[in-house]
């Protein structure tokens, strides 16, 4: 039976009231609010019921509509939020926090944590989880917490995506396989065998221009259908023909995320959910503002923060991420401290365009 079979016979009227610790008997979608419609859980039988239950106090649950229907794991600005370091090379917990804090204040949707620009590359395995597992505790509900679990082996994959489970993100951001080069099968079994192995939402993430592997349209599809909890795609691709024809081809099955920051109002008018962002690092609000903007129907507002933003979104690329975004944190204020190698310091000419882009943005 398809995914979207199964969302068909699972519709029924359900009673109005939903209450902490509620026992999950079906596959049922509730809004989790702190005041606003902030924060959209898709609770799976067994799953979330139980984070609720152990949260209580900081939430109430009501349902979104007595017909259900699957949510995203989040809509707006993620930000794909970076590790500071210690001049030692360890990581700096205690500035971490200020950035968690930071970006939860001015309005971000989620975080993203241990993805390319939080050099999970360059972190050991222990270190990877402990960076996610102390993202979850800080955090603290306030918004989704999604941590990057790819790898290039699948077994290693499989170990981080179960190990971040247990930590109790509410989401996982799987890459593709990078210099493997696996065929469009490969990649369908690679993530097919990942999701089987846990039970948070997964979004996959395609960026060919640092895997050396393009995830076909078809391909994302395919698994959308048929692997329940593979519920979206981050996009890197910069190919908005491919982007195109993905949602025509999903129909509706496809949770699409931006993956480039100079394109998120051209996702969105493809049917996107919104953004995992880099820009987010140094001006969440904003980022936050170009996806509401849109979402309350005011595209041309939403345009014009996309286009204002451009000059910035460049300069954060000048060098390969997330070496300038890193130069960005330290200039407003925060800590995010030196780069493990072999990543390097911002070369001073360039170090000086994304100081004056960041003046001319307002957010020096």
């Amino acid at each position: 039976m398809t995914k979207r079979e199964r969302k068909r016979r699972r519709k029924k009227r359900f009673p109005t009231g939903l209450y902490l610790g509620h026992i999950v008997k079906s596959c049922m979608t509730v809004i989790v609010s702190m005041g606003s419609y902030q924060v959209m859980h898709v609770l799976y039988a067994g799953v979330y019921a139980d984070r609720l239950y152990n949260r209580e106090g900081r939430f109430f649950i009501y349902y979104l509509s007595q017909e259900e229907k699957i949510m995203a794991i989040f809509t707006g600005a993620g930000v794909a939020i970076v590790t500071p370091m210690k001049d030692n090379g360890e990581v700096n917990y205690e500035a971490f926090a200020k950035l968690i804090d930071f970006q939860i204040e001015n309005s971000t949707d989620a975080i993203i944590v241990c993805g390319t620009t939080g050099e999970a590359s360059t972190l050991s395995h222990e270190e990877h989880l402990d960076v996610i597992k102390y993202c979850v505790e800080k955090v603290a509900g306030r918004v989704p917490v999604i941590a990057g679990t790819g790898s290039n082996c699948t077994e290693t994959a499989i170990y981080l995506s179960q190990e971040a489970e247990k930590s109790g993100v509410d989401g996982l951001l799987v890459v593709t396989p990078y210099y493997n080069k696996a065929t469009q099968n490969g990649l369908y079994e690679h993530f097919k065998l990942i999701a089987d192995s846990v039970k948070v939402p997964i979004i996959l993430y395609n960026v060919p221009s640092r895997t050396g592997c393009n995830m076909a349209p078809e391909t994302v599809v395919r698994l959308c259908k048929d692997v329940e909890n593979i519920v979206g795609v981050k996009e890197a691709s910069g190919n908005i023909s491919q982007v195109a024809k993905l949602m025509h081809l999903a129909n509706g099955c496809v949770d699409l995320y931006s993956g480039n920051d100079d394109q998120i109002v051209p996702i969105l008018s493809l049917g996107g959910k919104g953004v995992i962002s880099v820009l987010s690092n140094v001006a969440p609000q904003q980022t936050h503002d170009i996806c509401e903007y849109y979402f309350k129907g005011e595209v041309e507002k939403s345009m014009q923060e996309q286009l204002r933003a451009i000059p910035l979104c460049d300069a954060l690329f000048c060098e390969v991420n997330p070496i300038p975004v890193k130069k960005g944190v330290n200039l407003i204020g925060l800590e995010a401290g030196p780069l493990r190698r072999p990543l390097t310091e911002m070369e001073d000419v360039n170090a000086a365009k994304l100081e004056k882009a960041m003046k001319e943005y307002g957010i020096l």
